[in-house]
């Protein structure tokens, strides 16, 4: 039988998506039949990875399309699971990651007039004005389901929304009785919804912008998330070289250029601070960021001259938004890069002025890798960050892909993890705590032969649902290394309140009502949960035999590991 779930299920497979994570209630018998029909008949749909909780799956299926660059899809109940969703949903939306979310509509009829009917008290209770209005806010499209005749042509256009540029998260909905609803099998051209080709630059930006690059003293590129295709980094690595180019990152969402390379400027969040390749730079393209730099006590000279390329350079979801440039350009940063380093084959390159600017840029890389190899030194009282940093990253390898969430911690463990090669950094881009638990299990689920380590603090790592997170790594076979960053609290509200008020109340008060000590047993809840190895690391002289040891079960015995690591 063909239903209106089978052809959903059908144009997932079609779309290339590669697992729902799910999470399923009274909303989805239809579904859940035509799942079973499906495997019963060895038709190939995609693979059902159940989510206890519906914000893990969700910070899952955003993990794999990052690593993949593939959509995925998310299955939740009515408006309780969309609401359960929570802070997943900012997440998948500020981080550009294609997913389609379907949720269940209570049934329409009541008298068992159609198959479907209302049959369970919830359902009246269920039935809300505008479900589809939970996330309007978050999605780049959102429709409901009214038909089966058409639901697989509804199911691409809303992919094809979701992995056209700026990609993002789009919701569907549908009533048990239409996705009962029995219908005829559509054939579909993959043309129709394929997702909307790269915009590429016009001949007068090119021009403008190499214009600008080879005639400053120092031509400085800033960047969050050119990485985010992989293939980018190759091709801002070649123009840096060809130019002399520094480039610095600003609260990086992806592993965007060798951070071992000479022209690598550093990485900046909210540290107050004057910046000082920023304030130097006479020339800036700003290429692919949100937030280039935090004006109130970081920004370029005024006299730089600023151009900004990016999918998005408008920010339209950003009611609060705006760069001093001379001119914004929407593009394709991977398609750019390529345009730029083509067009730079028939220019003349100055290659004394390269050596110059080379050798400038290469003295501060020289002088910050020396103040960051002076912070890896082996600490006299408790554990550092950088110093632990530094000694995972002897042990994990180029190749691990490494996500971080360590909030205040942010820049110590880009700045220490080191990363060389495309896609092995990421963030959520966003601000919702608790994505890296959930974004570990997607990733190791796209690269299942490549070690993958999450760091978060140990706030984040509550707010991430660790019990929900470590059965899913137990049952799918998705084994990654969790280092929790245990400071017994919320530090970044603290910080916050004393960048504020540095002299006020709270600067004196004896508690801010942000701790917990002393704290949950956080490596204990995901041997509970998910038969994790356990272990708590309070001193720095036993560093690396427990790493090696989780590194061990992880890699040897398929079994996620969490390290508990108390910081002063």
């Amino acid at each position: 039988m063909y239903t209106a779930s089978t052809a959903f299920l059908e144009a997932l497979q079609e779309a290339g998506v590669s697992v729902i994570f799910g999470n399923f209630g009274s909303d989805h018998p239809a579904l859940l039949e035509a799942i079973a029909e499906a495997r019963a008949h060895g038709r190939t749909i995609p693979q059902v990875i159940t989510a206890p909780f519906e914000m893990v799956g969700l910070h899952a299926a955003h993990g794999y399309a990052a690593v993949s660059g593939k959509a995925q899809a998310v299955v939740v109940h009515v408006d309780s699971g969309t609401l359960t969703l929570g802070g997943a949903i900012h997440n998948a939306s500020k981080g550009r990651a294609p997913v389609l979310i379907f949720a269940g509509l209570p049934p329409f009829t009541q008298e068992g007039e159609l198959k479907g009917s209302r049959n369970e008290f919830i359902m009246w209770l269920q039935d809300v004005a505008d479900q589809r209005g939970i996330v309007r806010n978050y999605v780049k499209y959102e429709a409901e389901l009214r038909t089966g005749t058409n639901i697989k042509q509804m199911v691409l256009r809303a992919l094809q929304f979701a992995q056209s540029d700026p990609k993002g998260p789009v919701y569907l909905t549908g009533a048990r009785e239409v996705m009962e609803e029995k219908t005829k099998p559509v054939k579909v051209s993959p043309t129709t919804f394929a997702p909307l080709k790269p915009v590429a630059l016009g001949e007068d930006a090119i021009g403008d912008i190499l214009g600008d690059l080879m005639a400053a003293r120092r031509p400085l590129i800033v960047t969050s998330y050119v990485g985010r295709q992989p293939e980018a980094v190759a091709q801002l690595v070649r123009l840096a070289h060809r130019l002399g180019i520094g480039v610095f990152e600003s609260c990086p969402s992806a592993m965007n250029f060798p951070q071992d390379d000479e022209l690598y400027q550093g990485v900046q969040w909210n540290e107050p601070v004057q910046n000082p390749s920023l304030a130097d730079a006479d020339a800036i393209l700003v290429l692919d960021s949100d937030v280039p730099w935090i004006a109130a006590h970081n920004k370029p000279s005024a006299k730089a001259v600023i151009r900004h390329v990016d999918v998005d350079p408008l920010k339209t979801d950003i009611p609060l938004w705006y760069l001093p440039t001379v001119a914004a350009y929407t593009a394709d940063s991977l398609t750019a890069l390529r345009q730029l380093n083509e067009a730079l084959e028939h220019r003349k390159v100055d290659a004394a002025k390269v050596k110059a600017r080379r050798a400038h840029w290469a003295g501060r890389h020289a002088e910050r890798a020396a103040r960051l190899q002076a912070a890896e030194a082996t600490p006299k009282g408790g554990i550092t960050v950088p110093y632990l940093m530094a000694r995972l990253r002897e042990q994990i390898g180029p190749d691990a892909i490494c996500l971080n969430e360590a909030v205040t911690n942010f820049p110590a463990v880009c700045n220490h993890l080191v990363r060389t090669r495309p896609g092995t950094f990421l963030t959520s881009g966003a601000g919702s705590l608790g994505w890296s638990g959930g974004a570990a299990i997607g990733a190791k689920l796209a690269a299942p032969d490549r070690d993958v380590i999450a760091v978060s603090g140990d706030g984040s790592y509550m707010f991430g649902v660790p019990a929900s997170v470590q059965w899913m790594a137990r049952q799918y076979g998705a084994p990654y290394l969790h280092v929790v960053l245990n400071n017994r609290g919320w530090n970044a509200p603290r910080f916050s309140a004393l960048a504020v008020h540095p002299d006020g109340y709270a600067a004196k008060a004896n508690t801010l009502d942000i701790a917990f000590d002393p704290p949950p047993d956080y490596a204990g809840i995901a041997a509970a949960a998910g038969g994790a190895h356990a272990a708590r690391i309070t001193r720095p002289e036993n560093i690396d035999s427990v790493i090696a040891e989780a590194l061990r079960v992880v890699r040897e015995e398929k079994r996620a590991a969490v390290l508990d690591v108390w910081l002063p």
